[in-house]
């Protein structure tokens, strides 16, 4: 055989650019399908139902109550302990993840049927009871889709895979969201939901089709109550007993406070700007969408290609400047150039970012406890974005305007920065890397996993 047919490339992927090939790969493939299922529930408590509830004349005071319903999705961590300790009888054959997959496709589908039948104007109570069982259901589907996905993944596909995820999230939330309101208009709210609900299909039919991931570990041995305190109380005996682990929670818990406080008034600075709402849409939505697709793919890239370390940190260090860049359009006014440049590179920073982290956070874990722990880190990572309201950030702009208020956004992102550097160089990071990250094809903690 000449050299030439031994070099020859074997299949259609390695005829696929570096950077594109593992898109193609069977794991994060299944991502993005779980994907598409985990994004739309979201989407059913979410504007859909404001305006369905808008539609059946409910006062506005009541409708944003109803946000309460995504509240549950904060509180995941305190039941996601029974999706890595709890058999499902007969199903369990099936594998622990692929069990809990069909069980939780089946109560989201259940609790968004549930939703259909409501009538807001006869019973807004009962509505709102069912919004925030859609919101459990919804919230107990993503445990067990983040654990399956991280499982399912290698550590040198955790950074594509969480791309290939967070796709399928936006991608399922835009299309239920838009399937609803198209149906909605032509044969009502109830068969609307109905039709929705088949979009947890992807999630349930991808676990049947991809199986059991190989690298899912049981708990324990031990059966019963054993088991059960194990369940609840090893993921965070086993976290915390990591070398640095306070510090990294720490991290999680500072990395996002720069960006949250800078997004939560961009709407009342494009107003006091003048800008219309055929301006917002053009510059900022439609603009700021393609831009944060392709931020998700750069994220990939680049954790493919630096490593979890070089990568995470680059991508904290463009989303800090994003938040200068809102300083900078503040300076200047009105300028839809400005606009659409300032919003392409923050969304390409968010999604460069929110796949990098996410993909840090999901090697935090144990293959043991996975559901448990990427759920504790998810709630922890999202506490201070709850706490900080639109209100407040909007007190802390009447005290010092806008400009300030942005270069303040920009100084809060440097301590999330600098810690995670120092983490770097002290050795922590590589120390607190669960075996999610080190089990498998790659390893987290090289500078640049090794490509498939």
């Amino acid at each position: 055989m000449s050299d030439t047919a031994t070099a020859a490339p074997r299949t259609w992927r390695d005829r696929l650019p570096a950077g594109f090939r593992e898109y193609t790969e069977k794991a994060p493939i299944a991502a993005f399908f779980v994907g598409v299922s985990s994004g739309f529930p979201y989407a059913m408590i979410g504007a859909t139902l404001t305006t369905r509830l808008a539609q059946d004349g409910i006062d506005k005071k009541t409708v944003t109550a109803f946000t309460l319903a995504f509240l549950v999705y904060n509180f995941k961590f305190l039941w996601s302990w029974i999706i890595d300790g709890v058999k499902i009888p007969v199903l369990h054959r099936l594998g622990q993840r692929v069990s809990w997959l069909l069980v939780a496709g089946l109560l989201v589908m259940a609790a968004v049927a549930n939703l259909a039948f409501q009538d807001p104007s006869a019973n807004v109570l009962q509505t709102a009871i069912a919004a925030v069982l859609v919101g459990a259901a919804g919230a107990t589907f993503d445990i067990v889709i983040d654990a399956y996905r991280i499982e399912l993944l290698e550590p040198r596909q955790l950074g594509v895979g969480a791309g290939m995820s967070q796709y399928g999230w936006r991608i399922g939330s835009t299309l239920a969201a838009g399937l609803a309101l198209i149906l909605a208009a032509r044969v009502g709210w109830q068969m609307a939901y109905l039709a929705c609900a088949l979009f947890a299909l992807p999630a349930m039919i991808t676990g049947l089709i991809a199986g059991e991931p190989a690298r899912h570990r049981e708990i324990s041995e031990r059966k019963g109550i054993a088991q059960t305190f194990t369940a609840i109380w090893g993921p965070f005996a086993e976290f915390f007993k990591r070398s640095g682990a306070w510090l990294v929670l720490l991290f999680i818990l500072l990395h996002k406070i720069g960006d949250t406080l800078a997004n939560l008034v961009l709407r009342l600075l494009l107003n006091a700007q003048g800008y219309t709402n055929d301006e917002i849409a053009i510059w900022d939505v439609g603009i700021g969408f393609w831009a944060f697709l392709i931020g998700i793919f750069l994220g990939g890239w680049l954790y493919s290609s630096l490593g979890l370390k070089r990568s995470v940190l680059l991508s904290l260090i463009l989303m800090g400047v994003s938040n200068a860049s809102f300083a900078v359009l503040a300076m200047v006014g009105h300028t839809n150039m400005g606009l659409g440049a300032t919003m392409a590179f923050e969304n390409i920073a968010s999604g460069i970012g929110g796949v990098c982290l996410v993909a840090y956070f999901s090697a935090l874990t144990d293959l043991r406890f996975t559901a448990s722990q990427y759920a504790l880190i998810s709630a922890a990572a999202s506490i201070v974005g709850r706490l900080l309201t639109g209100t407040t950030a909007g007190a802390i702009v009447e005290q010092m305007g806008f400009v300030s208020f942005y270069w303040l956004t920009v100084a809060a992102a440097v301590p999330g920065i600098l810690l995670f550097w120092w983490m770097i160089r002290a050795g922590l990071i590589d120390r607190s890397i669960g075996s999610a990250g080190k089990t498998g094809e790659g390893d987290a903690r090289k500078d640049a996993p090794e490509a498939g």
